[in-house]
């Protein structure tokens, strides 16, 4: 009997799969496939990254740590998928992690990491070949070199369609496929690489020394370790001994609390020795400054790697109250988020980062200057990019 199979798509959704016999194969995104040289390096003999002495994710395993067991996380090179996969390996698994870029921590023991394309369907299919669960990290737009700016939450969409629409299906060979999803907010915990950093940075910078948007707006968080615990969890709750009883499901996962941004990033403010933000400026001229933004960072793309500010999609989950029950994780998987402090993140960050350059002041203000003039020009040059087309498009 095989064991359980998990796709998550970090960030917005995720997707578990249980395969009986053989593997089946989700892909992501839609897109074509092309043919890319694999490179295969094995692991070698090193710690855990970070496993502290406390963490439950072996606990949690259930069944999967019964018995023995070949996991792949795709996207594994990242963040979370480095992280979930040194937790399978510690509670016994055989994992294989897959990813265009190599992770930048140390591969523990018996871990081997695969180097190809996600749409690389040969390399794919090989790396999951005999796997007992896939555990689908790996999304359009985060690694590699085509980051896109707004892609990245409809391709998770559509992903999350074929993997609910995949489940129940008869394997060759027999047996049933079963999925289920998981849908995560903004991943925090120690050495985070993609918001924290970009967020000191920006801060220091002084790009964000305002506020916006609806101030009792609130929004959801989730600890990378609480998502490995949901993960593993899902897997169990795909497996006969728990009757199967996630498949087909969608479960939002995160840490239980709600939070405004701004008061949320306080003890970077803090850390960083920077105040906090006191202006407060109108949602729709941030909005049509990140429209404005994202536009030059994709005209600009070939000569310079400008990343937006903000994007218009950031723009809007931070004006708005989006949070998520996670009541039905609670009942069926038996999730249970432990209490973890944004500060102590960032600490981490304070004392590990490295030495940034220290850039003269002139050319601070020099940049700050075209910055400004560009956003001016662009907006009366092009009347769809304006504040005042923003507002004619919300009066409708």
């Amino acid at each position: 009997m095989k064991l359980t199979g998990i796709v998550c798509i970090q960030e917005h959704y995720g997707a578990i799969f249980n395969m009986e016999k053989k593997l089946c194969l989700v892909i992501e995104d839609g897109i074509s496939l092309n043919r890319n040289d694999t490179k295969v390096i094995l692991s070698g003999i090193a710690t855990p990254w970070h496993q502290t002495s406390n963490s439950n994710f072996s606990g949690n395993a259930g069944a999967l740590k019964e018995k023995s067991m070949r996991a792949v996380v795709t996207g594994g090179g990242g963040y979370f998928g480095y992280k979930l996969g040194c937790a399978l390996a510690n509670s016994g698994a055989s994992v294989v992690l897959y990813d265009i870029n190599k992770p930048i921590w140390e591969i523990p023991n018996g871990v081997v990491c695969i180097q190809a394309d996600v749409r690389d369907y040969d390399a794919i299919f090989a790396a999951c070949e005999g796997a007992d669960c896939v555990f689908h990290v790996a999304s359009y737009g985060m690694s590699g070199r085509e980051q896109h700016v707004d892609h990245y939450s409809r391709t998770k969409s559509i992903a999350e369609q074929m993997v609910l629409a995949a489940n129940g299906t008869p394997l060759a060979g027999g047996g049933i496929f079963y999925t289920c999803v998981l849908r995560p907010p903004g991943i925090y915990g120690p050495e985070e690489q993609r918001h924290l950093p970009r967020l000191a940075k920006n801060i220091e910078r002084g790009l964000l020394s305002f506020k916006f948007g609806d101030p009792s707006a609130k929004l959801n968080w989730v600890h990378v370790e609480n998502l490995v615990q949901a993960q593993i969890l899902a897997a169990d709750a795909l497996t006969p001994e728990k009757n199967y009883i996630a498949s087909g499901q969608v479960y939002f996962i995160n840490d239980g609390e709600k939070f405004n941004l701004f008061e949320w990033l306080t003890p970077l403010f803090e850390r960083l020795g920077c105040s906090k933000p006191w202006i407060r400026i109108p949602t729709s001229l941030v909005y049509a400054s990140a429209i404005i933004m994202e536009y030059l960072h994709l005209t600009l793309k070939p000569f310079v790697e400008l990343s937006p500010l903000l994007t218009r999609n950031e723009v809007q989950n931070i004006s708005t109250t989006h949070t998520f029950r996670i009541d039905k994780a609670r009942h069926q998987l038996g999730y249970n988020p432990e209490k973890f402090a944004f500060a102590d993140s960032v600490d981490h960050y304070v004392k590990t980062r490295p030495e940034a350059p220290n850039h003269p002041a002139f050319l601070k203000v020099l940049l700050s200057v075209m910055v400004s003039l560009s956003l001016i020009f662009l907006s009366l040059r092009f009347d769809d990019l304006s504040v005042l087309h923003f507002f004619r498009e919300t009066q409708r």
